[in-house]
């Protein structure tokens, strides 16, 4: 059986180490090698720290199955004014490759709207990759449509 829950302030640091290690797999092969893993992995344990202080936009979902993790979602909570209020920004879902094609990227979605809706969030956005039909078939199938637009970022 899978369980979707938020995780809460008061995780603790061997949750959350587990969390990192879930994490640091969606980053891909080159992240699972040194030196990188190290850095990537210190990165994704200090936003995981961001989203446990007190008021924090950032909230993380995750599925466990058999007390294992094996998937997540990573939100921010942010003010639109084309929406007219609150909105969710979904910037990752992973579910980890031993465990896809089960359901539950669905099941984490669904806990993720339920949620939303519980506190008046008008909606969600995302993006993904243009070829990846599954996953743009699972967003369609829960009612997500695509909006046309061009992404720009600036990093310092």
């Amino acid at each position: 059986m899978v369980k979707v829950y938020r995780v809460t302030s008061d995780a603790d640091q061997q949750f959350i180490e587990r969390l990192a290690d879930l994490l640091l797999e969606q980053e891909g092969p080159l992240a699972q090698k040194e030196p990188y893993a190290s850095e990537i992995r210190n990165q994704i344990l200090a936003t995981i720290q961001l989203t446990q202080e007190n008021h924090s936009n950032a909230h993380i979902f995750v599925a466990e199955k058999d007390h294992l993790l094996v998937g997540a979602a990573f939100l921010n909570v942010a003010i639109s004014l084309d929406k007219g209020g609150h909105y969710i920004w979904l910037n990752d879902l992973f579910v980890h490759k031993n465990h896809r094609n089960q359901g539950i990227a669905k099941k984490i979605l669904l806990k993720v709207i339920y949620w939303a809706e519980q506190r008046n969030i008008k909606g969600i956005e995302l993006e993904t990759g243009i070829n990846n039909e599954a996953t743009k078939a699972l967003y369609n199938s829960l009612g997500f449509y695509d909006i046309v637009s061009k992404r720009y970022g600036f990093r310092f």
